[in-house]
Order: structure tokens, then C-alpha cells, then sequence
């Protein structure tokens, strides 16, 4: 993984030049944001509900027995918002997305499909790169908008329907408002846009990395997805010190 980074940054930076350019592949991000929007969204959506659900049943019945079970709506509304949606979508979308494209970039450069743009006087960057960092860019942090709401009615529900917490919606998610501010969300959302720009620079160098057949291909979509997780754990750490050093909540 690392001794990739620097080859990263560079198609990273080469990408932000080309941005003045973005408008010439405006159909290219469309179809990507759709690509990912249909194909991510009812699964993310779904493992939304069951983690807000799964940290009000692990936590809720040990702060009703205590006397707090008026906390829990805070409890499970920072802790979604600042730091599981965020990392959970990322590392689902490295997953659906991050392959498929580091495997569409791989067979393209595999079938010498890549050559044939340079021949072309098209530029790989612009045509391929470019769309699909974009399109991820956006595309993860309105996921995890999605994500952080469906999270948060699935620690409601639990904490309504469980015996052993026995909470009503309109405590859950008024203390959930009094402790949840928009720095929160705007936190999660700064972490995951970070994520989206990570998992589409490495799916797309390993792609364009690609060596060999079919063999090749499916090795650059399995480096890509480890190396996009790996890389969301590690940052997720410095990110959350630099959230907290300045205060940014």
C-alpha cells in the first residue's frame, strides 16, 4: 500500500488540475452519481438501520439500569454522525464502488483500451479519472446523509420496542436534538468527502496499474478495496485529532 502513496498523490494532483475541465465531462459524472446512487443506496440504508439499532441495544439497556436512559438518544446521534456512517458508508462504497471501478479502469487498460485514447489524443486523466473522483466526491457524503437519518430511527425504534430501555420517540429524539448540533453532522461529513476522494484516486490507480488479463483485473480490484480500508482507519485517526485539536465539532 505505501509504496504506492506517492504515485497516488500524483494522480491525485493531476486530477485537480483537470478540474477547470470538469465541465466538458458533466455526462460522464452524471452517469457515474447514478451508477453509485443505484447501486449503493438501499443497502446503505439497510445497514444504517441495523447499526443505529445494534448501539441503542448494546448501550441502551446499561444506561436504563443506571438511570440514564434519557441519554441515549445523544449517545447513538454523535456516534453515528461523527464517526460510524462515515466510516461504515466508506468502506461499503470502497467495496461496491471502489472495485468496480478499479476493475473497469484494469480491463480497459488490460485490452489496451487506454492506449487507444492516448493514440486518440484523449487524455485518461480527463476522460476516466476525473468523472469517477467527482462523482464520488459527491455522491458518499449525501450516502451518508441518508445513512445518519435511517441510523437514527433505527436507535429510535429499538428504543421504543425494547423493554428493557422503554423509551418514547418524542424523548429519544428530543434529547438526540439537544445534544446533536449541524458541527456534528458537517464533522461526518468532512471525514467522509476525505474517504470519497481517498477510495476514488486508489481504485483508480490500481486500475490504471493494472497488469496482465483477466487475472490482473481481479487483482486490482481486491488491492483496491484493501488498500481504500486500510487508508479509511488510518485517516479516520488523524482526522478525528485534527477535528478535536481545533475544536470543530
Amino acid at each position: 500500500m505505501f509504496e504506492n502513496i506517492g504515485e497516488m498523490v500524483l494522480l491525485l494532483g493531476r486530477t485537480l488540475r483537470a478540474l477547470p475541465l470538469l465541465v466538458r465531462q458533466r455526462k460522464k459524472v452524471y452517469e457515474q452519481l447514478f451508477e453509485i446512487g443505484n447501486a449503493s443506496l438501499l443497502m446503505a440504508c439497510i445497514l444504517s438501520l441495523f447499526i443505529g439499532g445494534v448501539i441503542a441495544l448494546q448501550t441502551g439497556p446499561l444506561l436504563a439500569e443506571r438511570g440514564l436512559s434519557g441519554v441515549i438518544g445523544g449517545m447513538v446521534g454523535v456516534s453515528v454522525c461523527k464517526e460510524l456512517a462515515p466510516v461504515m458508508m466508506s468502506i461499503l462504497i470502497a467495496g461496491r464502488i471502489g472495485s468496480a471501478m478499479a476493475a473497469e479502469i484494469g480491463s480497459m487498460r488490460a485490452y489496451q483500451e487506454i492506449d487507444a485514447l492516448v493514440t486518440m489524443n484523449i487524455n485518461p486523466i480527463h476522460y476516466l479519472v476525473l468523472p469517477r473522483i467527482v462523482a464520488i466526491s459527491v455522491a458518499l457524503p449525501v450516502l451518508v446523509v441518508f445513512a445518519i437519518l435511517v441510523a437514527w430511527f433505527g436507535g429510535g425504534m429499538v428504543s421504543v420496542f425494547n423493554h428493557r430501555i422503554g423509551l418514547t420517540f418524542q424523548s429519544f429524539f428530543t434529547n438526540l436534538r439537544n445534544v446533536v448540533d449541524v458541527g456534528d453532522v458537517m464533522n461526518g461529513l468532512f471525514k467522509t468527502f476525505v474517504f470519497a476522494v481517498v477510495i476514488g484516486t486508489v481504485s483508480c490507480h490500481h486500475g490504471l496499474s493494472t497488469i496482465g488479463g483477466p487475472r490482473g483485473i481481479g487483482r486490482s480490484g481486491t488491492k483496491s478495496v484493501g488498500n481504500s480500508i486500510g487508508l479509511i482507519f488510518i485517516l479516520d485517526y488523524f482526522l478525528t485529532r485534527f477535528l478535536l485539536y481545533f475544536d470543530i465539532r
